[in-house]
Parts: structure tokens; sequence; C-alpha cells
């Protein structure tokens, strides 16, 4: 994670029809610091988009910088593609959730899940300056290991040429969490059903080297568990 992420922009992002649930919108938040959070802590997000008039919704890798987030491809990509295109860009929904828990009910009308999500509406454009695209580029390998692209050969002409990135500015967002037990009806609190929440985390393994790692190849500060 970049020096800029981590500092606290503070603020709210404005409410919009489309960053309004129609469903509980008492788990939803518009709070930067809370978006940013959610963001900077995932590794894959969903990239919606519709290409020849149909929706396609493609995982990919991302990275923040600010209130820019990046995403990357093959030059030959539907995404960037239609990208490219037009000047105006693509109309793009990008996506990122964190699952917490499983919620038991003691109904299956009530199971749930605990989650943490943020849902970004705008406009995917091609990212063509080369300062942006360094940048971009960055924040992308960080975004999977911070601080793994101060650790690793940037990308040489023959690669980037291969290689385009979109940004998406952090205009409409909104985040939506849920969090607690789960929500019984107070008729169903006698049946004789295990009712609570079972929690899900994601947990870093050991690093296992390359097999054609040198011997003697110290371990990165940045992997060297906690």
């Amino acid at each position: 994670m970049s020096t800029a992420n981590q500092l606290s922009q503070g603020g709210t992002y404005e409410r919009t029809a489309r960053t309004t649930p129609t469903r509980y919108r008492d788990r939803a938040s518009y709070d930067r610091d809370l978006v940013h959070a959610i963001l900077d802590e995932g590794h894959l997000c969903h990239l919606g988009f519709v290409r020849d008039g149909a929706p396609v919704v493609l995982p990919t890798l991302y990275g923040r910088v600010g209130e820019r987030l990046y995403v990357h491809g093959s030059t030959g990509s539907a995404p960037l593609r239609a990208a490219g295109e037009t000047d105006q860009g693509i109309p793009v929904c990008l996506t990122v959730t964190h699952v917490d828990g499983l919620v038991l009910a003691r109904s299956a009308f009530h199971h749930s899940l605990n989650y943490r999500s943020v849902v970004v509406h705008g406009t995917a454009r091609p990212v063509t300056d080369p300062d942006e695209l360094t940048t971009a580029l960055n924040a992308l390998v960080n975004q999977v290991v911070p601080g793994r692209a101060a650790d690793s050969r940037p990308a040489t002409p023959k690669e980037l040429a291969a290689t385009a990135v979109l940004r998406v500015d952090l205009t409409e967002v909104s985040a939506k969490v849920r969090t607690g037990g789960p929500g019984d009806d107070p008729e169903d609190i006698a049946l004789p059903h295990w009712s609570g929440v079972v929690p899900v985390t994601t947990v870093r393994g050991t690093p296992v080297p390359a097999d054609d790692l040198a011997p003697g190849t110290p371990l990165p500060d940045y992997l060297t568990p906690r």
C-alpha cells in the first residue's frame, strides 16, 4: 500500500440514485475512509460492462492511488478494446467484497453473510500518460503485496506494449457492511437448531520459494510472518 493510500482524506462521497440501495439502506455508507479501507484490503475486483449489447463481468486485479482505481489486462481484452474505441471511455460498475462470517439462523430464510463491500459506478478510460502508467502498474503490484513494486523488475517496453490499464475515478461510490448475528424470528428461538456466526478470515500461508530460486536468497521483510 502506498503512503498516499495510508493517509486519511476524511469526508464522504455524495449519495446518488445508483449508490442508494433499495434494501437494507442502514447498511450503506459513503464514508471515504471506510471505502478506502475495504478497497485497500482486497486483491480482486469484479469489473462489469456491456459489450455488444450483453453484460460482461470479469474478475481482475486492481490498485488504488488516491481517488483513482486502476485495472489492467491484455491490450486485446474486451474492456480494454471497448474503452479504446472512443474518447469517452466505457461505463462500468466495479465491485470488491470481503466475506467476514457465515450467519446461520434457525430458519433457512434468515441465513446470511457478514461482509464488507464497495460498489463503484463510473467511466473507465485508458491510461496513456507514461508517468501515470508507471504509477498505476506499481499500484497494481503493491495491491498484491505492499512493497513488492520496489522489489521486482519493472516492465520492459515490450511488456508495456502488451499491457493496457484502465482508470476509474472514485466519484460515485458506496460501501455496504453487515455485522452481527442472525435475525431469528421470536417464534423460532425455541427451535432445536444451532444458530450463530462462523467467522471467515483470509490468512497468508508460509511463503513457498520457487523451484529455481537461488539458494540463500533471503525472504523479504514484507513477507516475513508477524
